[in-house]
């Protein structure tokens, strides 16, 4: 039994789209707390757009962002192909993992370290190693917990709206269920994380929340149009490798169109 699950191609294809997706959330909430300058990795002068009254904004972005974009592409071809069942158990997968990892860092931030390890980077530029490590590691309470909750509540949005859209059109225009959904979960990730973190957790204006919202989503509106050409190749990539009869059934599994789902995903609790 266990070969045939191993050997299966639809459910070695869930396996690493899977595994992927996780590790992609984790990699981008590790990598969340380092902002960088849009602008300046293009060569460009910063920009000085004035929003809600907020002057001087220029796209100053977590490096989160690089992953966040790809995240989303994978949830629209997980949906695709297995359903939003699939979607939701995958997404609080990551989120728990996520979670596990944060618990070990605070316990690493807190271990105690030998005194020769905290000055070991001096000759590196690090003065303290220990307040590097926590500095690194140690992000706010309220940045992960807007991150996470964000995440969440775009990720069902995203599957909801999807699934409306393709009731519509059907096996037709991939790019407006994937992009269009895409679209409307980030403009509600975009808000709740500052919402959060920033609104609740730093107290900052609504002017404020508001316009680094606008400035945040300009990039992910305008990553979602750039990326969709890469959810047809992949789509193409995933018919080729499983058989288009296969990815057939599988796409009308997803859209339970048939008795059983193509891939089971038992329900949570």
């Amino acid at each position: 039994m266990l070969k045939n699950i191993l050997s299966d191609r639809p459910t070695k294809v869930f396996t690493f789209m899977a595994a992927f997706f996780i590790a992609n959330a984790l990699i981008a909430e590790c990598i969340g707390g380092k902002i960088f300058s849009l602008e300046s990795v293009l060569g460009i002068a910063p920009s000085d757009f004035t929003f809600f009254g907020e002057k001087n904004l220029s796209f100053s972005l977590t490096c989160g962002v690089l992953l966040w974009p790809i995240e989303f592409v994978m949830t629209d071809i997980v949906n695709e192909y297995y359903g939003p069942k699939a979607v939701k158990r995958i997404s609080i997968i990551a989120v728990g993992l996520i979670c596990y990892a944060f618990l070990m860092f605070f316990f690493a931030i807190k271990a105690t370290p030998p005194a020769w390890w905290v000055t070991s980077g001096v000759d590196k530029g690090i003065p303290n190693m220990q307040d590097a490590f926590s500095g690194i590691f140690g992000q706010g309470m309220w940045i992960i917990v807007g991150s996470l909750m964000a995440f969440l509540v775009s990720q069902i949005i995203d599957v909801t709206i999807f699934h409306k859209i393709k009731k519509v059109t059907g096996e037709k225009w991939v790019w407006l269920r994937a992009t269009g959904s895409t679209l409307i979960s980030q403009l509600v990730d975009s808000f709740v994380v500052l919402f959060i973190a920033f609104k609740l957790g730093s107290d900052w204006s609504w002017q404020k929340v508001l316009a680094i919202c606008l400035m945040n989503y300009m990039y992910k509106f305008t990553m979602a149009i750039v990326l969709t050409p890469l959810i047809y190749f992949i789509e193409k990539q995933i018919d080729n490798y499983v058989g288009h009869d296969t990815a057939k059934k599988m796409k009308r599994a997803a859209m339970g169109q048939d008795e059983e789902p193509f891939i089971n995903i038992p329900t949570a609790g």
